[in-house]
């Protein structure tokens, strides 16, 4: 349901110079999707009226995963003054002239900040005469954080920075999170009132709740429950952190939701990851993307699954897969290789050291060991000896082999595609088909076998080959 009387406006403009990469702070992956996917899907959670996003640096990167994962966002682009204060001015100005609610501005960094916890806030708001409610916390260290210092009755009365604190100021341990809601009203009048003079030469957000206090106005702040909510992402060390806790969560989330994961700590599952109940991940395992996984199959251990489906009562166990389907009751690995565009039929078996690559693999088909099958349509309960595989490849265009159902193809058998082998029929081993075989044939390319007599003592004489043969008496 869309709140008619809620905004959000999130900060996405900040360089992120700290994370030292040539990829913006806020599209680092953070369990299988940007930093600021996570603040977007949250935001689009709580089903505001209208969102803004404000963005500078790497504007055009930001922009296109901002429209994609969140299609109704307005795109608003910092101008040359800096600061928070700014970036909310922008965004306010970019919203209907005949909107009159509250404006909620969160930060594009703070990917863990969940919908629930925003909800109380708007709230708590709403239930109170303040002119503005902010997030507060209590971390395990407050330095160098803003510090929210109350009145005797327990109100806001100001943020002082960590810089600026008294020694008694700085033994509080409840610091500002940096997440605002505002009536509109209210702050539009004090963002009409910053100015950059001061030491960084930036228009503040956090000036605004001084203005608000001096124009005798009250403001709230809310403490959260666990601080890790309110952290936001400055370096790679912060991510690392956020990625762990993040993934705790799912863990647990999927635990609780019958899933038995036998060693959450080397266990990782993406944000967008499906898990039925009675599924099993093994030790070592990465189910990332939107991989779905169906009740009763066995993941690991040591796998990496990214955009697949596993089906019911299946095993994949060592094996990295991409866009890739596994038919229910199938087994995988260990030691395969499934590139995009595999689908492996029920009950059908891609074994030890194999290697997939858009190919269809029917119901029942056996792909046993040290076998390639790339672009391919393999039919159902067909049987591909060791070593068995598609030369797809001629130097310049790949080609597609087509083996048909019931197929028994020996050891080191070579499908030169295009090439089409009908159902029911076999091949010899070492065979290479070249061209179509007919249903029910046996494909041979057989050379007479000739024994040189002696070849050894005459070519390779006091070798231990030649001793062995003439010690042999043969």
């Amino acid at each position: 349901m869309t709140d008619q009387n809620l905004a959000i406006i999130v900060l996405a403009a900040g360089q992120g110079t700290r994370m030292k990469s040539t990829t913006p702070k806020l599209l680092h992956p953070l369990g299988g999707m940007p930093i600021v996917g996570h603040v977007l899907a949250t935001a689009k959670s709580l089903g505001a009226a209208h969102v803004v996003s404000v963005v500078r640096h790497e504007r055009e990167r930001l922009a296109e995963v901002i429209t994609a994962d969140l299609p109704e966002s307005v795109i608003v682009d910092q101008d040359e003054v800096p600061g928070t204060g700014r970036a909310v001015e922008l965004a306010v100005a970019a919203l209907p002239a005949d909107f009159s609610g509250d404006v909620l501005v969160v930060n594009g960094d703070v990917p863990l900040l969940d919908a629930g916890t925003l909800r109380e806030l708007i709230e708590r708001h709403r239930a109170g005469d303040a002119a503005a409610t902010i997030l507060s916390s209590f971390p395990a260290d407050a330095t160098g954080y803003g510090r929210i210092v109350r009145t005797a009755d327990g109100h806001l009365d100001r943020i002082v920075e960590h810089k600026d604190a008294t020694e008694d100021e700085r033994a509080i341990g409840e610091i500002n999170a940096g997440i605002y809601l505002f009536g509109l009203a209210q702050l539009r009048d004090q963002l009409a009132a910053l100015t950059t003079d001061n030491a960084q030469g930036e228009k503040y957000l956090t000036d605004v709740i001084g203005l608000l206090r001096q124009a005798g106005f009250d403001v709230d702040a809310l403490p959260v429950g666990e601080s890790w909510l309110v952290e936001g992402i400055n370096d790679r060390a912060q991510l690392s952190d956020a990625a762990a806790k993040l993934n705790a969560l799912l863990v647990r989330t999927w635990q609780l939701a019958g899933v038995t994961i036998q060693d959450p700590a080397t266990t990782w599952i993406d944000v967008k990851a499906k898990l039925a109940p009675d599924v099993t991940i093994l030790p070592g395992t990465q189910i990332r993307g939107a991989t779905a996984i169906e009740s009763g199959a066995v993941v690991g251990p040591d796998t990496t699954l990214l955009d697949c489906e596993v089906g019911a009562n299946a095993t994949v166990k060592r094996t990295d897969a991409t866009l890739s389907v596994i038919g229910a009751g199938a087994t995988v690995g260990p030691f395969a290789y499934l590139r995009p565009g595999t689908v492996l039929g029920s009950d059908g078996k891609i074994g030890t050291f194999v290697e997939t690559k858009n190919a269809t693999i029917g119901s029942g088909t056996k792909l046993a060991h040290f076998n390639y099958v790339g672009d391919a349509e393999v039919g159902e309960k067909s049987n591909l000896g060791a070593g068995v595989i598609t030369a797809n490849y001629d130097g310049v265009n790949k080609h597609r082999t087509q083996i048909g159902s019931h197929v028994r193809a020996s050891t080191n058998t070579v499908f030169v595609a295009p090439v089409r082998m009908g159902d029911g029929a076999y091949t010899g081993a070492g065979t290479i088909v070249r061209k179509d075989v007919p249903a029910g044939a046996l494909a041979l390319t057989v050379a007479p076998q000739r024994n040189i007599e002696g070849w050894v003592a005459e070519k390779r004489p006091g070798t231990d080959a030649a001793k062995a043969a003439e010690e042999s008496g043969e």
